[in-house]
């Protein structure tokens, strides 16, 4: 009688032990499942979005000039980059993309090549546009706010470094600085975008892009750091979208010149070295028959001040003459070194009407 009520325990603990087993089963395949956590795309997501999106607006450009090539009556041809404006066919690059050029091929995403020409070209800050045949199958770039951005934003660059072989390369990067001011041989500054995204030769006049597809950007190529691994710069997209306008509506930058090269800089350090009765100025020579040369300025004057502005870098100076309008008077305040005597130095104020 024990033996059979031993069994009959164990029978039911058995039995017991399954329900549980049986239940919790039910039990989770019943219970609310948990919410899907959406994963963060990863960089390398963002970027080849970028590319498909962008790369049909960024085209090929290469510049023919006459020479003594007998077989093709060319003698040499380089090769750029361009971003598509509008459907009309109008393309922004690098100026010295297409400048002195007597033919430029453009050469679009799908490898059709269209004649183009030259709408309107800006040296002071290295941009032109040029215009190719329209049609709705251009695809135009969105051009976003460039003040925008910050330091370690990431960003893409588009174009063709070393020729149409390999058209649009994508490199990915961040913004390594901004403002970052830099002068050419001309005498002009510039404010630029400080990018590692790789910028190589035929990158000129391509798009540096925000994750969101927007142009930030015109790479330059010409104004990179030489020698330096990492230091790409690109022109502005504010500055591009105002030299574009200008371009387009007049087939110039219709801004003032004071008519000087830039020849240097006077920082306070230099200026208590050589004794100097001026804290701070930017050294000027007048371009003959230039306002300024006009006005009476000479050679290696140094410009403190312009109206009620102090004048102590290139790109001040530069600023405050775009600041005005074509025709205007400036008082023009410098201090003059008589065959660079600073022992004579002259301090005095001369109007300069500013022209186109």
């Amino acid at each position: 009688m024990n033996r059979e009520r031993a069994k009959g325990v164990l029978a039911f603990f058995a039995l017991f032990l399954i329900g549980l087993a049986v239940y919790g089963v039910f039990d989770a395949a019943l219970a609310p499942s948990k919410p899907m956590v959406q994963e963060e795309p990863q960089p390398t997501e963002g970027v080849s979005k970028v590319a498909a999106q962008v790369s049909p607006s960024v085209v090929g450009i290469t510049s023919f000039k006459r020479g003594q090539r007998v077989f093709d009556g060319y003698d040499s041809e380089s090769t750029g980059s361009g971003v598509i404006l509008d459907k009309k066919g109008h393309i922004v690059t690098n100026n010295h993309v297409v400048a002195n050029a007597d033919q430029l091929i453009v050469t679009l995403v799908d490898g059709e090549e269209r004649e183009a020409r030259i709408v309107g070209t800006d040296s002071p800050t290295d941009l032109a546009v040029i215009k190719i045949k329209g049609d709705d199958n251009l695809l135009p770039a969105e051009f976003g706010d460039s003040d925008k951005l910050v330091v370690g934003q990431e960003v893409v660059a588009i174009g063709n470094p070393l020729g149409l072989s390999f058209a649009r390369s994508v490199t990915a990067g961040i913004v390594s600085g901004l403002n970052r001011l830099l002068s050419t041989e001309e005498g002009f500054a510039y404010r630029l975008i400080q990018t590692d995204a790789a910028i190589n030769p035929g990158n000129s006049g391509g798009a540096l892009v925000n994750l969101e597809g927007q142009i930030i950007g015109i790479n330059s190529a010409k104004i990179a750091a030489e020698g330096f691994e990492g230091m790409g710069f690109a022109i502005p997209a504010n500055q591009v979208k105002m030299v574009t306008d200008d371009l387009l509506r007049h087939g110039k930058v219709q801004s003032p010149i004071l008519g000087v090269r830039i020849v240097g800089e006077i920082s306070p350090e230099k200026a208590k070295y050589h004794r100097l009765p001026i804290h701070h100025g930017v050294v000027v020579e007048p371009k003959r028959g230039g306002p300024a040369d006009k006005a009476g300025l000479k050679p290696f004057d140094i410009i403190t001040r312009i109206d009620n502005q102090d004048i102590t870098t290139s790109l001040e100076l530069q600023e405050a003459v775009f600041s005005k309008r074509i025709g205007q008077v400036v008082k023009v305040r410098l201090m003059h070194l008589p065959q660079g005597n600073s022992a004579q130095a002259q301090v005095k104020t001369v109007k300069v009407k500013l022209t186109e």
